[in-house]
């Protein structure tokens, strides 16, 4: 899978966590690329490991109890696992960003959206009062913040969610990265702002040539935006391909499943929605073999449950976790 043209290289990665109950691996031996100006997204129900994908990137995993225990993670020639901490910091923030998931937890509430932005660039470069001044007005006019030299003053919760979620924008794009990571960028949005806010990603990545890899559990984002898709269960990608191909020839059963529980406007009316039975298990209680097999309506055997099914190519550019009966 790897690329001269990709910007970020995952291979092998596996992350865990020290429990009271012991270490439990959280992410188990996922591989990926992100091509230079392009979108990955990363789709999956809640506890599959996506959020914990993108912390082991940044190096963000809550100490001393998460950490990378495998694999590597090459990014424009440094291999950001063994990085020393100090220049993962200067990369962070500068060429690699990140926008959280709720951005009331990531603001700081008692200080100004102004005082905010010019922490962002005082902390890589060093500028004048005028210049942080004038970056940060020009930001904010990007991200399509109205009035922006009184919006500066203000505090974080005397802004609307969407305004909030620009604020976030605006300061992880400031220093104009080369990497975006949006972690469910638009969750708590409603329906016509988060739309407002994935035509304003795609359009500041189109201008400044970024490449992003974006979180969600939204399918219908994932179509509208990305590139690439990596569909994640338990763990681990079952799936990465074009988001066409994905859409137009899904291969593994959970993602199958994902894409028949969306409504449709051409569905026949009443007909009720395709659930998938059962819920994703708890990381305690993943298999070594196809972590999906107990929500399969196809039977598995023993050895289905106690082996890994290989990650292979099986046409070009679209991989799949190759378990002889959840792939059709």
């Amino acid at each position: 899978m790897s690329s001269p043209s990709s910007i970020l290289e995952v291979r092998d990665l596996v992350t865990a966590f020290d429990t009271d109950a012991g270490r439990m691996v959280a992410v188990d031996g996922i591989s990926f690329d992100v091509p230079r100006g392009r979108t990955l997204g990363i789709v999956g129900e809640s506890g599959c490991g996506k959020s914990v994908t993108a912390f082991s990137i940044t190096r963000l995993l809550p100490q001393p109890h998460g950490q990378v225990l495998s694999g590597s993670i090459q990014f424009e020639g440094h291999n950001l696992r063994t990085l020393p901490l100090e220049e993962m910091q200067k990369l962070r923030g500068q060429e690699i960003s990140m926008i959280f998931q709720e951005p009331m937890t990531a603001l700081n509430p008692v200080q100004t959206v102004g005082k905010q932005l010019a922490e962002a660039i005082l902390l890589h470069t060093q500028c004048s009062k005028n210049e942080v001044l004038s970056r940060s007005l020009d930001m904010m006019r990007k991200v399509r913040i109205p009035a922006p030299e009184t919006r500066l003053n203000e505090y974080p919760h005397q802004l609307s969610g969407g305004m909030r979620q620009r604020v976030m924008i605006a300061m992880a794009l400031i220093n104009k990265p080369k990497l975006l990571i949006a972690d469910e960028p638009t969750t708590a949005l409603d329906v016509t702002v988060q739309a407002q806010i994935l035509e304003l990603m795609a359009d500041l990545q189109k201008d400044m040539g970024m490449s992003v890899v974006l979180i969600t559990h939204d399918l219908g984002v994932i179509a509208e935006v990305c590139d690439e898709v990596a569909v994640m269960y338990a763990g681990r990608i079952v799936e990465r391909a074009g988001v066409n191909d994905v859409f137009a020839h899904p291969r593994h059963a959970y993602t199958q499943g994902l894409l028949a529980s969306i409504p449709r406007l051409d569905s026949v009316p009443k007909t009720p929605l395709k659930a998938i039975p059962g819920n994703v298990p708890g990381i305690a209680d993943f298999l070594p073999g196809c972590r999906f097999a107990a929500r399969s309506r196809r039977p598995h055997t023993e050895a289905h449950l106690q082996n890994r099914p290989p990650f292979i190519e099986i046409s070009p550019g679209h991989w799949v976790e190759n378990c002889p009966v959840c792939v059709a």
